[in-house]
């Protein structure tokens, strides 16, 4: 693998939130790869920590459960902030067998024949979203259009009531975006207590939707208990509302810095299958994945003890240059495109053929309607070291001209 040119090596710092808002991570990341793929990152606010950074590397520990836990938590927390309260208990933060048996009470839900069932929903809420945009001209493409479409769908999918749909929206922009940390973090509480209300209720009437089967789940003759209800309904909730709404704006971003590959889906819409896949590539929304390894392990002659944490850099792995041809290019068309921004092997998306829908028939609605998009605006970046994304990205729409 080529390195970068001869000189002084980058300092590395992957956990400063600035890089990610106002720096370029992929400078830093391109000489992990070419140079330290398996790097010990010094304690900083954070405890130290391995940086994977190369593509086949990163898929051999999302492979490899037995050795790389997730049940310690799968993001990285400043030291002294204790351990995940969801480590365990919740499907993203569990191992085999676990996770497996939490999975199955909700798998059928995000089958191919299950989200097909719903994309007539989809187009009207992906159709309703767009007409009132259109009507404003001047918007946030993330508010206004990219957040609404995944949380109302998660929204409708759990059960919650069309009035009740606003409230949410507006604590999940508090509890995710940009802003004071106790405000989000009051925001979030108020999302989980939301879903423990909605709990008791549906326990009470229980109805054809996700918090229903959550509160009668049952484990080995065991129902779930009352925690990990509301932690999986948190889990469940921000897993389909917030990653899609991160690649669809971020998508969004990237035709409108590379025009061309948007003429291309107006002039040949088959082509957005594959251009869904490219967005998912290119915007990688979660910057790390993290796991502690229960055994040691060796990777290119680094030994990695018990207990270490192992973080998965996603938007590296996603521009390695031994597996992506050209990867700084944005094409519509690249195929094949075996991104890893919907994990991979025990943990790999339960919603990724949702996520897929939805953004594809965002973008379908706004060639079909023939709504062309400006920017109006600087678009400002997440201060964030865990999802990659925009916080703002200012558009006009201008009808009939897309």
């Amino acid at each position: 693998m080529p390195s970068d040119p001869a000189g002084q090596p980058p300092h590395i710092n992957l956990v400063d939130p600035g890089l990610y808002s106002h720096g370029d991570p992929f400078v830093q990341w391109r000489w992990l790869r070419a140079n330290d793929p398996v790097h010990r990152h010094t304690p900083t606010d954070y405890p130290p920590f391995w940086a994977l950074t190369r593509y086949e590397d990163v898929k051999t520990v999302f492979r490899d459960a037995e050795t790389f836990s997730s049940a310690q938590g799968i993001l990285l927390r400043p030291s002294g902030h204790g351990a995940d309260p969801g480590g365990g208990r919740t499907l993203a933060l569990t191992d085999p067998p676990r996770h497996r048996q939490l999975r199955g009470l909700v798998d059928d839900w995000f089958t191919v024949r299950s989200v097909r069932a719903i994309e007539e929903k989809m187009r009207e809420v992906a159709g309703s979203v767009l007409d009132l945009a259109v009507k404003r001209e001047h918007c946030d493409f993330v508010e206004d259009i990219a957040a609404r479409i995944p949380l109302y769908m998660i929204c409708s999918m759990m059960g919650v009531p069309e009035p009740d749909w606003e409230r949410l929206f507006t604590s999940s922009r508090q509890a995710f975006g940009a802003g004071d940390p106790m405000t989000r973090r009051f925001a979030h509480l108020e999302i989980m207590g939301y879903f423990e209300d909605l709990a008791a209720a549906k326990a009470a009437n229980p109805a054809d939707d996700l918090v229903s089967v959550l509160v009668a789940g049952e484990i080995e003759g065991k129902r779930i208990s009352r925690d990990e209800v509301i932690l999986n309904c948190d889990n469940l909730f921000v897993g389909g509302a917030e990653n899609t709404r991160m690649a669809a704006a971020g998508g969004m971003l990237a035709f409108l810095e590379h025009p061309e590959q948007w003429a291309l889906l107006v002039e040949d819409p088959a082509l957005l299958p594959t251009a869904v896949e490219e967005v998912l590539r290119w915007t990688s929304t979660p910057t790390h994945i993290m796991r502690t390894a229960s055994r040691p392990a060796e990777i290119h002659g680094r030994r990695i003890e018990a207990g270490d944490l192992v973080t998965l850099w996603i938007p590296s792995a996603n521009r390695d240059e031994e597996v992506f041809a050209d990867p700084e290019r944005f094409d519509v068309r690249r195929q094949p495109n075996r991104h890893l921004s919907l994990g991979f092997g025990e943990h790999f998306c339960v919603g990724s053929m949702l996520a897929r829908v939805e953004i594809r028939l965002l973008y379908q609605e706004l060639i079909e309607r023939s709504i062309g998009i400006e920017l109006d605006g600087e678009p400002v970046r997440l201060d964030s070291i865990v999802v990659n994304g925009l916080e703002r990205l200012p558009v006009k729409l201008v009808p009939g001209r897309s």
